[in-house]
């Protein structure tokens, strides 16, 4: 299993992260950066520090945790923090969303890219899935946690309420889903789109085990989904409602909508990776 690394060094892989991401989608001038940046502290923290999982990969993840990513044109940030902790070679990086590549803009699993189990990118279909390993894992008396992260303009999807009906009602209690809750989506801010109203409401009357944290905040993820994984094991599935800024990390793109789907200009490149410390080395 991997060792468990503390917010300092998570903070400084973070970064390095970062720096991938805005010269990924730079590179091909496509792809998706605002909410990459902002779930960066949570990829890293899950997978550098919360997860246990297997150093090889393995499609069926008996005897480790493992992940579904939802919300998957958030790719960038997936296809770094798998890089970064060994799935796969870190200069791989440079064929993002290029002909014949592994890295499509969203997820695929046609041709075996290590630490992808499910397509993803259409929304709303993440969430069952996990349900399904997780059902599986309860099935063959496999301990370990699935987790899944999704987008909250996701949430306007309706197979997602069948999904959070069905985890509380089946008990599927070694679940962990992860609302990436940065207030903004494609078209612009959710509230204005479609808003969500009282999501913590919702999410306890659906049954479900209701947390929340700071998705930019390192130490704060690690205290709540520990605490999460504490409250497994009870009946009752964890949502974790995680508030992140669209486009941490580099001023411009934060807080903006814009960001959702566009790529920097050689200048803002410049401008984002001079507000990035380069700490790990550049792919």
């Amino acid at each position: 299993m991997n060792k468990k690394l503390n917010a300092s060094k998570l903070r400084i892989i973070a970064s390095q992260v970062r720096r991938d991401v805005v010269r990924m989608v730079h590179n091909v001038q496509s792809g998706h950066p605002g909410g990459s940046l902002g779930c960066t502290d949570f990829f890293v923290t899950l997978f550098f520090n919360i997860m246990n999982r297997n150093k090889s990969f393995s499609m069926n993840g008996i005897g480790e945790d493992i992940f579904f990513l939802s919300n998957g044109h958030i790719s960038p940030v997936f296809y770094s923090v798998l890089a970064r902790s060994g799935y796969f070679k870190l200069d791989e990086l440079n064929s993002f969303r290029k002909i014949n590549s592994r890295l499509q803009g969203h997820p695929a699993t046609h041709d075996g890219l290590p630490g992808i189990r499910i397509a993803s990118g259409s929304l709303g279909q993440g969430l069952s899935v996990a349900i399904g390993a997780a059902s599986s894992k309860k099935l063959n008396n496999d301990s370990n946690i699935v987790y899944a992260l999704m987008g909250d303009g996701e949430l306007q999807e309706g197979q997602v309420w069948e999904g959070f009906m069905y985890g509380a009602n089946n008990n599927i209690d070694n679940l962990i889903v992860s609302i990436d809750y940065n207030g903004q989506q494609i078209d612009g801010p959710v509230n204005e789109i479609n808003s969500l109203k009282n999501l913590k409401a919702k999410f306890k009357s659906f049954g479900w085990s209701v947390v929340e944290s700071d998705g930019n905040d390192i130490e704060n993820l690690i205290k709540v989904l520990n605490h999460s994984k504490s409250l497994l094991k009870n009946g009752l599935p964890v949502v974790n409602i995680m508030q992140t800024v669209m486009g941490k990390g580099v001023d411009f793109m934060e807080n903006s909508h814009k960001w959702h789907g566009i790529s920097p200009s050689d200048e803002e490149l410049s401008k984002a990776l001079n507000q990035l410390k380069e700490t790990l080395g550049d792919y």
